[in-house]
């Protein structure tokens, strides 16, 4: 069975970031967060890409993927790594140079004892409760941790996709209250964050899902393209059913594509019958039951037998897919199988 191909445009990843970037002074230095294989698109082209055309800080979630992300950069850029300084981890975070964002005391006992002189960053709770040292677990620890010379603050803004929730100003004002005076450069704002003015944009931004194409960036382009192999077409008469359970009964003589890709390749059963593929610019009725490894499209009114379809696609990004299951543009981009072939586009230097 053939595979997907799933098309990544590096030129339009740094479009989005040059974007972003424009949107701060030049005080502001402008990151990128590469994590969970930047976002199922491929961290090690996105990274290199990128660190290319000038960006030095990369954000991940785990030592592990700071480990993938150093491997594809080599020295030089930092790499910072959300999840701290983790148990087990002391070896790869010193032997890699990664800069864990240290979240509690507990971790910042570990790694002052286990690494002295390493890098290091700090991770505050402004009010998420996920992530950090809360205020009075910080102030305990400030002077101590300051004199060791900390290369970042930071938080993380729980309601920055809406600008006028009262969180965003309620965590600015406790970020200001924890950090003002300190001599240490701060970062609060992802996309969201940067999107919200140049009060929330401090010293570093660690833009992630605009870099990608998802909201709440609304001017980003596009970056993925996801074309899905046809395996097989088949005349259907009308009154006759098309996959798992009978879901679907056609309501008129139909040609029918079957089409290599389900929901292990990270296409929920949530678009079973509801989602559309094209092919060009004429949309097609996924019709039926997703299934593993195959889905079942509508191809009647076409000219011309398809080779693939496409669901990921100019007419319809990623957060209009995710619209259709009531999620959001992140989780169709990490969903994103590993039996796709990506490939990659634009992007030189």
């Amino acid at each position: 069975m053939a595979t997907a191909s799933l098309r990544i445009d590096l030129d339009a990843v740094l479009a989005n970031w040059r974007a972003l970037d424009a949107m701060t002074s030049a005080a502001t230095e402008t990151g990128a967060v590469v994590k969970a294989n930047s976002y199922g698109l491929g961290a090690a082209q996105v990274a290199r890409m990128l660190a290319r055309h000038g960006v030095r800080k990369f954000f991940v979630a785990a030592t592990e993927e700071g480990a993938a992300v150093r491997q594809a950069l080599g020295e030089g850029p930092e790499i910072f790594v959300f999840s701290g300084h983790m148990a087990g981890d002391t070896e790869m975070v010193g032997d890699l140079a990664l800069t864990p964002m240290l979240n509690s005391v507990e971790q910042v006992t570990r790694h002052l004892e286990a690494l002295p002189g390493a890098p290091f960053g700090v991770q505050l709770d402004t009010g998420m409760n996920r992530l950090g040292m809360e205020a009075a677990e910080w102030q305990a620890v400030a002077p101590m941790v300051l004199g060791a010379g900390p290369k970042l603050i930071m938080s993380h803004l729980a309601c920055s996709d809406e600008p006028a929730h009262p969180m965003n100003a309620q965590q600015l004002a406790a970020f200001r209250a924890m950090t003002d005076g300190m001599d240490v450069p701060r970062s609060l704002s992802a996309t969201g964050g940067i999107l919200l003015g140049p009060d929330y944009h401090f010293d570093v931004t660690r833009p992630g899902i605009g870099l990608y194409g998802g909201l709440p960036f609304t001017e980003a382009q596009s970056v993925a393209t996801l074309s899905l192999p046809v395996v097989q077409i088949r005349d259907v008469p009308a009154g006759e059913t098309v996959g798992y359970s009978n879901t679907w009964t056609a309501p008129r003589d139909s040609r029918i594509a079957t089409v290599a890709a389900g929901y292990a390749d990270g296409l929920t059963r949530r678009l079973s019958s509801v989602a559309t593929l094209y092919h060009g610019a004429t949309p097609c009725p996924l019709v039926g039951r997703v299934s593993m490894d195959l889905i079942t499209v509508d191809v009647t009114d076409l000219t011309e037998v398809p080779r693939s379809l496409d669901i990921l696609a100019p007419h319809q990004g990623i957060e209009a897919l995710a619209e259709l299951t009531g999620t959001i543009g992140y989780e169709i981009l990490t969903s994103l199988g590993a039996r796709y072939q990506r490939h990659y586009a634009g992007g030189q230097a």
